[in-house]
């Protein structure tokens, strides 16, 4: 029988469909977000083949549900297996999304390389074989038994998934893959949906465990339909800076562990490596004697680490004076400036800011603030705050240094690292133990206090 072709509108935000164009998406609230889409609807009811049968499911009471706890994959990676929450869920559907080039095929490929001994299909809808063989060469030197498919079509993909059997599916890109019963090109919205939506009944079904790699687009989130994100299990996000040579791992969403962890590399030209002590590496050396730097302890999910902290102040030039920030909020930056001339007296709004946190690192901690404070005083005094001494608070609009969460993890790394003072608030002393440590704390209610102790 003839295919019927039919005309819908889909929301670019949120995939919400209508019969016609709409301004407002009544599910998301955006405007101007409707992109027409031809369908095609065959007569009769269809399924994507997933190479298993239909199973018929019947509703089960709770109590008669019996779990089994199965042993998680190891990935050979502990920055990825920490963001996993302990290593890959078996049967569970993993996206990993980020910029073109940050490195997101090269972290999946080099990590099954290592898994010699679980079978691993990796599905390539982006690149050749060939491609795929000069990369696997500049990382490890090749040698692995991981089973390459270049593929784009989602019901070859399920025969030759029949056909081997692997315990580990990589699928790379979901927006390069497309099924025949949607006919619309690859990369649309309809696309990634239905074949998101039989990738993972396929992954339950079989109990494969599947990673999917996402693109993104210019907003910085997953392309295509908010529900892709709503279907997976677990959702990383592979970030930083392409002039850096960091990489941040982190989990936005997991089902099977907590989205507190993230995990660190550092790009070479061998391909990614893992950074266990960040601090060492965020921290400069030789510069004693140079104003404008201070040295925080922020925390990133749970894990602490030491960055540091640099500005620049100087006298305007252009007769309107600049505040620009790199790595920090930049409206976050102009509160505490008007907090330093306000509350403290320092006279700095005919000046120049410029603020920067070292190693390409974005940082959301409140706990810099304190740092951030020191770091534009000490430039604009021009003098210089001893090697030893790290900080951690969070500045309030009185000038109050007010508490900041998981306090002795931060104490515990900046000791880890040979400091000999901790500036943190009076308010975390409550609960801690000084005599455990041996770093010299100091606590302090008001900035002036930080201050006098650092600058004396």
């Amino acid at each position: 029988m003839m295919a019927k072709e039919k005309t819908v509108y889909v929301c670019n935000n949120c995939g919400q469909e209508s019969p016609r164009w709409v301004g407002k998406c009544p599910s998301c609230g955006e405007w101007n977000t409707y992109v027409e889409q031809v369908v095609r609807k065959e007569s009769g009811p269809q399924r994507v083949a997933t190479g298993m049968d239909p199973v018929k499911s019947k509703p089960i009471a709770l109590d008669a549900i019996e779990t089994k706890d199965d042993p998680r994959i190891d990935m050979h990676d502990e920055e990825l297996n920490r963001v996993l929450g302990g290593g890959l869920v078996p049967g569970s559907l993993v996206l990993i999304g980020g910029e073109p080039g940050i490195g997101k095929s090269t972290l999946v490929l080099q990590t099954v390389m290592k898994m010699s001994e679980k079978r691993v299909l990796y599905v390539s809808g982006e690149e050749s074989a060939n491609q795929l063989k000069l990369r696997a060469n500049r990382l490890v030197g090749g040698g692995s038994g991981c089973l390459i498919l270049c593929e784009t079509s989602l019901e070859e993909i399920y025969t030759h998934i029949k056909n081997t059997k692997p315990e580990i599916v990589i699928i790379d890109s979901i927006q390069t893959i497309s099924t025949e019963i949607i006919d619309s090109s690859p990369g649309s919205l309809s696309q990634v949906r239905e074949c998101a939506v039989s990738i993972l009944k396929f992954a339950k079904e079989t109990h494969t465990a599947v990673i999917l790699i996402g693109h993104i687009n210019k907003e910085g989130t997953i392309a295509g339909p908010k529900v892709l994100e709503h279907i997976v299990d677990t959702v990383l996000q592979f970030e930083g800076d392409q002039h850096y040579m960091y990489r941040i791992l982190r989990s936005i969403k997991n089902r099977f562990g907590s989205t507190s962890e993230l995990g660190i590399y550092e790009m070479r030209q061998s391909g990614l490596r893992e950074v266990n002590n960040p601090s060492e590496l965020l921290l400069s050396e030789g510069h004693e004697e140079m104003s404008g730097v201070a040295i925080a302890s922020a925390v990133d999910g749970i894990r602490p680490f030491l960055i540091e902290t640099q500005a620049l102040v100087s006298s305007a030039v252009y007769g309107y004076p600049q505040h620009l920030a790199t790595g920090f909020d930049l409206r976050r930056m102009n509160m505490l400036l008007a907090v330093l001339e306000k509350r403290v007296g320092f006279k700095l709004a005919q000046k120049d800011v410029f603020l920067n946190i070292a190693g390409g690192l974005r940082v959301n901690d409140p706990a810099i603030d304190l740092s951030v404070v020191s770091a534009i005083l000490s430039s604009n005094m021009d003098a210089a705050i001893e090697r030893q001494v790290c900080m951690a608070g969070e500045v309030g609009l009185s000038g109050e240094i007010r508490p900041v969460n998981r306090i002795e993890q931060r104490i515990g790394e900046a000791e880890k690292l040979g400091f000999k003072h901790f500036v943190l608030p009076h308010n975390n002393m409550q609960n801690i133990n000084s005599d455990r440590y041996k770093i010299e704390l100091v606590p302090v209610k008001k900035v002036e206090e930080a201050f006098r102790f650092l600058f004396g």
